[in-house]
């Protein structure tokens, strides 16, 4: 371990662990030394006596139940398998050159270089200690002699060195310059975690969380429960007596593999740390406008890395903040140092697609790959006319009668646009005579509470973003990773009080401006497309919009559940030697999007039904937009201004708006289309 202040202080935090550790030691062996001092001076004749005697009996049933409670603590925290982030190995054969540039760069560092490489689908580099016994090869052959034994050891002690896990996002998006010095902090960070007391108070605490963990699962017998609340209650101590020692001996090793990566590509680092924000930006919209749409469909994209640099290559286009990145692209990208570049990319989407949203671990009839050539007919135009015929059942479910101005009385537009900008349903009968008195309240119980008029007064201002995708990352050792794609949205309170307003969230955290953070999404046609202005998404007030979105939400529900049932997740198999071990029955890990309101299904489903009609009219063409997702193409240009015509019909009852749209491309909304 190096001089550097920040090393001297973790290794000081370090013994602090240790300290608990040895504390928590000499307080299970009291109990034993105490007895065994006691039987001694019982035999020498030096404490004898009914008192003595009784003493001695207490103390030594006490060593008795301390001691086996004491070492079953023990087996179960050297037992219990670590947490470990679902990666993708890579070995040394299918990335020679990139294995090369991480050797060299702890060489140049002074450190030992990390024992393997793995990537993940999200954008941020860390350290990960692998050496625990349950994530390293499974035995072989009963082999029992001494030369087997000694030869495990050897192989353990050379693979002590912590594994590298690089973003994927990163290798396709950045230069080999730009990520060497990316890397060069993070690589740092094995020089202090070499230290014994930074090793060993590593694997107490992971060991103590691990344990916490391991007891915490569901559906034991009451014994085994009692015992395994016992064993959480004192892990949980440990961990809190140890937490302040370990959360600052993890600063002291950042901060020192930090103060060493300075004398490498310093100001290399500073222009990469741009790019690190960039792609962090333009994944989390990659996956959200872009992959999400997919999965729902059963789709998942099979290279996201590659549709990263083409999203950003689309955004230099369009924003001038971005001029200049595109530029870049002339120099040799990090992903050259792969063999294999596009089967890497295709293992590391379908992570992605596992993680963020618990799809299957393999290809099947229900869940296959698509390629970006295949995202518009494959996607789009499906996820469109999937949504249009679900709206029109649901307004079959309703008894919307269906238009009668249709060539073949088939799911026309007309019939959702009289449905939601008529003034009242047409009766069925002859009109009743007028009577003075209230007509009787026919609305669902469960609608009662959305027909509550709007209170009077100022509209209240948007709320600001929930997240903010801009933020730049800094790479660091021993970096617990962060799920890129969750985008938690503020949820507001279905019937809200007119007053008073909510108070002000604390601001948001400083960070560096990207091109993301302004608005390129107003032609958005894809899932959630109202935008960051509308995340409070109140539920429609009119009851027919009401009535339709609780449709789509019940109709959506009952296809989920039955999609479910039909096709459970499968679990993840035997794994291979380097690939983590994680539990596949959680997912998705990181959920990209809370699930959507009755009013942002209302709004998708019009608007796939207004797209689906121009194109079987007009001739549009589905497209996908790397920054926003499906888009439509109308004589070759992107419908931009689609989504606040359809938010008018929903939220107002006016027509007007879309009409006009749909008069002026030249749409027939009373021509029937064609569904899935």
């Amino acid at each position: 371990m190096g001089v550097e202040v920040g090393a001297q202080a973790a290794r000081a935090r370090a013994l602090a662990v240790l300290r608990i550790r040895g504390r928590a030691v000499a307080v299970a062996v009291l109990p034993a030394a105490v007895a065994v001092v006691l039987l001694a001076g019982g035999s020498t004749g030096h404490l004898v006596g009914l008192g003595w005697d009784i003493a001695r009996w207490t103390v030594g049933v006490l060593a008795l139940l301390v001691l086996p409670a004491a070492a079953g603590f023990a087996l179960i925290v050297a037992r219990s398998r670590p947490a470990v982030s679902p990666t993708v190995p890579i070995t040394e054969a299918a990335a020679p050159d990139l294995y090369r540039l991480v050797r060299d760069l702890a060489d140049r560092l002074d450190v030992p270089a990390p024992s393997a490489i793995a990537l993940t689908p999200d954008c941020d580099s860390w350290l990960e200690d692998r050496t625990h016994p349950a994530h390293g090869p499974p035995r072989s052959s009963a082999r029992t002699d001494a030369a087997s034994f000694l030869g495990r050891r050897t192989r353990s002690r050379a693979a002590a060195a912590p594994v590298l896990v690089i973003g994927s996002p990163f290798l396709w998006w950045m230069r080999v310059g730009e990520l060497r010095a990316v890397l060069a902090p993070v690589v740092a960070g094995t020089g202090p975690s070499a230290h014994p007391d930074i090793a060993a108070a590593r694997r107490f605490v992971r060991g103590l969380d691990a344990a916490v963990a391991a007891v915490s699962t569901t559906g034991r017998r009451p014994v085994v429960r009692t015992v395994c609340a016992g064993v959480g209650w004192l892990a949980r101590l440990l961990l809190h007596g140890c937490r302040e020692h370990a959360a600052q001996m993890e600063r002291g090793v950042a901060a020192a593999a930090a103060e060493r990566a300075q004398a490498v590509d310093y100001g290399l680092r500073i222009v990469a740390q741009e790019q690190v924000g960039l792609a962090y930006a333009g994944w989390d919209r990659l996956l959200t406008r872009v992959a999400l749409p997919a999965w729902r469909m059963g789709r998942w994209p099979s290279r996201l890395d590659a549709g990263v640099v083409a999203a950003l290559t689309e955004l230099s286009r369009r924003d001038r903040l971005a001029e200049g990145f595109a530029s870049r692209l002339g120099e040799r990208p990090a992903c050259d140092l792969l063999e294999e570049p596009g089967s890497i990319d295709e293992a590391t989407s379908l992570l992605a697609a596992r993680l963020f949203h618990g799809g299957p671990a393999e290809s099947g009839p229900t869940w296959s790959p698509v390629d970006w050539q295949e995202y518009p007919d494959e996607v789009v135009d499906r996820k469109w006319r999937t949504d249009a015929a679900r709206l029109h059942r649901v307004l079959d479910t309703l008894g919307v009668r269906r238009a009668t101005r249709g060539a073949d009385g088939g799911p026309t537009l007309s019939r959702v646009l009289d449905h939601l900008s008529d003034p009242a349903p047409a009766p069925d009968g002859p009109t009743p005579p007028s009577d003075p008195a209230p007509a009787p309240d026919l609305t669902p119980p469960a609608l009662a509470s959305s027909l509550t008029p709007p209170a009077t007064g100022p509209a209240a201002s948007p709320a600001p973003p929930a997240s903010d995708p801009g933020r730049t990352l800094e790479p660091g050792p021993h970096r617990t990773p962060e799920p890129t794609g969750t985008r938690p949205a503020s949820e507001s309170d279905p019937h809200p009080p007119p007053e008073p307003p909510d108070p002000p969230g604390p601001p948001p955290a400083p960070h560096s401006p990207t091109p993301f953070d302004g608005d390129l999404g107003d032609g958005d046609l894809g899932e959630g497309a109202l935008g960051d202005d509308d995340l409070d998404n109140p539920p429609p007030q009119d009851p027919r919009c009401a009535a339709l979105a609780d449709g789509l939400s019940a109709e959506m529900a009952r296809e989920e559940e039955a999609s479910g049932a039909s096709h459970p997740a499968a679990p993840p198999a035997a794994p291979a030697p380097d690939i983590p071990f994680w539990d596949g029955g959680a997912l998705p890990l990181f959920p990209l999007q809370p699930p959507r309101t009755p009013r942002e299904l209302l709004a998708d489903h019009v608007t796939a039904m207004v797209c689906c009609a121009a194109i079987d009219t007009v001739g549009a063409t589905p497209a996908l937009d790397w920054l926003d997702g499906p888009s439509l193409l109308v004589n070759g240009e992107r419908a931009t201004d689609l989504t606040p015509r359809v938010l008018s019909l929903i939220e107002d009852g006016d027509p007007a708006p879309l009409r006009t749209w749909l008069a002026e491309v030249g749409i027939r909304p009373e021509k029937p289309v064609r569904l899935v």
